[in-house]
């Protein structure tokens, strides 16, 4: 059985965003478009609506190029589990209340068993100093905290 990776929004928008002038985000960009072709065949594939809902948003054309990179990936529900879990976060303040989407995020891959989030978002998702506590919430509820990283880390060797 391959492991479970949840695609998150900016994972998606890196892959199908044309090329930035910025280094930094070129080099996502190149980074993600590597794992994509490379290896994203070697994990199992989940985003939620919620990851449609945010790649729909924008312009037109990059919004549709989105939604085309999202059209065989299986979308996972949200559950009133998934919505506790966000709630935790956001009411231990382990993410502020601007970043609900941000926990809903997480709540879903929890309790859909994914073994990884796959995202961009140093803000609020991939961040060293939250990642006790998202473990922490994760486990209280009786969950195995999914590893949360980017396409980087996943490349391997």
């Amino acid at each position: 059985m391959k492991p479970a990776v949840y695609i998150e929004t900016s994972v998606i928008s890196y892959l199908t965003a044309l090329p930035s002038r910025d280094l930094i985000v070129a080099a996502h960009q190149r980074l993600t478009n590597d794992w994509w072709q490379i290896k994203r065949k070697d994990f199992s594939l989940f985003a939620s609506q919620l990851v449609t809902l945010e790649a729909g948003r924008g312009d037109a054309g990059a919004a549709a190029r989105r939604l085309n990179a999202l059209k065989d990936i299986e979308l996972l529900e949200t559950s009133s589990e998934a919505e506790k879990i966000a709630h935790e976060l956001l009411s231990q303040k382990i993410l502020p209340k601007k970043a609900a989407d941000d926990a809903l995020h997480i709540g879903i891959a929890t309790v859909n068993g994914m073994n990884y989030i796959l995202t961009w978002n140093f803000k609020h998702i991939a961040k060293a100093e939250t990642r006790e506590g998202v473990e922490e919430i994760c486990r209280r509820n009786g969950y195995q905290p999914p590893i949360i990283c980017t396409p980087e880390e996943l490349l391997g060797e």
